[in-house]
């Protein structure tokens, strides 16, 4: 073991020195959580975690990942949770975000299961891991999009908002498409969520995908994906509204 236990307990200290009881059962009952909270707000949050991890610094990856998970699974709070997350985040530990990092980030999305600490692995981890080895990075994204667990199928739709001009459509599309039958709210949320970012660079791509997959898109999946934008009847020739 190689966890940095005086940074764990600095998190601790600083998160119990900011606590407002009177937020804490509010945001506790919010995200449906089993933790309870401290009442920290995520702007102070952050900065004091920035402030905590400057000070403690993790001299290598070992170091880093037991650190994360020792944070993570020794939890009392909720916070603490989303200082692990951002601890993975760090710009000092940036060469240590390579594919060796996947199975950590794995780890923490089938062990958070819920929006608020899944969407920001998959969007600013993930994301930019695909970006960087997309020849790597795809075949696990595309084994995710059929995975039995639901967040990692929604990490693999929405791993690529906000890539914008870098998005990958092939794989943007070829994930989304095995998930057009799915139930749950969060799979029909992320579909639409992941189109609609694209739209903002290519709207007759979303457009079309939208119009050819017909009925089998959600009517929630397809209001999302063409919130902003204005769609003939026929479904083609869209412009991003602005």
């Amino acid at each position: 073991m190689t966890a940095h236990l005086g940074l764990i307990a600095a998190v601790r200290d600083r998160l119990c020195e900011l606590a407002d009881p009177d937020k804490a059962g509010p945001m506790r009952a919010y995200m449906k959580s089993e933790l309870p909270f401290h009442g920290v707000q995520a702007g102070p949050r952050r900065r004091a975690m920035d402030e905590i991890f400057a000070a403690y610094p993790l001299d290598d990856a070992a170091a880093w990942g037991d650190t994360v998970r020792t944070l993570w699974r020794a939890a009392t709070h909720r916070e603490e949770r989303y200082a692990a997350v951002q601890l993975t985040g760090h710009p000092r530990y940036l060469d240590f975000q390579g594919t060796a990092a996947v199975g950590l980030y794995e780890d923490l999305i089938v062990a958070g299961a819920w929006w608020d600490y899944v969407d920001e692995i998959a969007v600013r981890r993930i994301g930019p891991l695909l970006r960087e080895d997309p020849e790597r990075m795809r075949p696990l994204v595309r084994g995710w999009a059929l995975s039995g667990d639901l967040w990692l199928r929604r990490t693999a739709i929405i791993c690529q908002n906000g890539a914008g001009a870098r998005t990958d459509p092939g794989l943007l599309f070829g994930v989304i498409e095995p998930n057009l039958d799915h139930q749950g709210f969060f799979i029909r949320k992320a579909i639409g969520w992941a189109l609609r970012s694209y739209a903002r660079v290519e709207p007759d791509a979303v457009a079309r995908f939208v119009a050819d997959t017909g009925q089998r898109m959600s009517p929630l999946s397809r209001r999302e994906a063409l919130k902003h934008l204005r769609v003939p009847e026929n479904g083609h020739g869209a412009r991003a509204l602005v």
